[in-house]
């Protein structure tokens, strides 16, 4: 398959490359499908690739013998696996999976390396990425801390929401009560909440959001200051917080 153009990429990070730093990139730059539930990325174990979502997303989970829960979410506005290899390591001790299916551009972690080395601009805007996600992960502890099952929840299904086309997410409830570590009930009963207050509608096997702003509203401070960081770490945008 022949190798994607900038211009058609739908990777954010990718799109802000330098023309040349992408032409460097390029060449090794393959499409790959994203199977449902598929881990990109075991823990503890040696990082072969890294990869740039195009269509789908990625969560972040830590793993122990007590549960699973997620601690970070990435889609097409960034790179899976860059923090260990950008900061001279070759491992996580964290699971990276595929949580909704859709296909990205992986890249051997050799062909990276060499390039960062290389190219001052290219490591500077992924070094500010890892940056972007240091405060998601953050973002993602106070909200455990602060907030109630429906604000955590509200927040995840923006995070989603920012990382797929339309308004519908395709997750159970089960999946929700995973990755936010709470039980099945609690997340019954929080969806059942932003249902009634007419912010989401729940399908068999998915949640459709039908008011973002409300949503918005419910996540309060648990959700923004990583999105607004982003935009001003990659693309050079300074927003306002929503």
């Amino acid at each position: 398959m022949a190798s994607p153009h900038q211009s058609d990429v739908r990777n954010r990070l990718l799109r802000v490359l330098l023309p040349e730093d992408f032409a460097a990139l390029q060449p090794a730059l393959h499409l790959q499908e994203m199977r449902l539930r598929h881990v990109l990325i075991s823990s503890h174990t040696t990082i072969e690739a890294v990869h740039f979502p195009e269509v789908g997303f990625v969560s972040i989970t830590n793993d122990e013998p007590s549960g699973r829960v997620e601690i970070g979410l990435i889609g097409r506005e960034g790179l899976v696996g860059a923090a260990p290899i950008l900061l001279d390591d070759d491992r996580s001790p964290h699971t990276h999976f595929v949580q909704m299916a859709g296909h990205m551009l992986s890249l051997d972690v050799a062909v990276l390396r060499t390039e960062v080395a290389l190219r001052p601009a290219l490591r500077r805007l992924l070094h500010r990425f890892i940056q972007a996600q240091f405060v998601q992960t953050a973002q993602t502890a106070f909200a455990n801390a602060r907030g109630n099952t429906a604000t955590r929840l509200a927040r995840w299904l923006l995070m989603c929401h920012d990382r797929v086309d339309g308004d519908q997410i395709t997750v159970t409830q089960d999946f929700m009560s995973f990755m936010l570590g709470v039980e099945r009930p609690g997340v019954t009963a929080a969806l059942r909440t932003l249902e009634k207050d007419g912010f989401v509608r729940k399908r068999r096997g998915s949640v459709e959001v039908t008011d973002r702003d409300g949503l918005l509203d419910c996540a309060g401070d648990g959700y923004g200051t990583a999105e607004t960081e982003y935009a001003r770490l990659i693309e050079g945008r300074v927003e306002p917080q929503v």
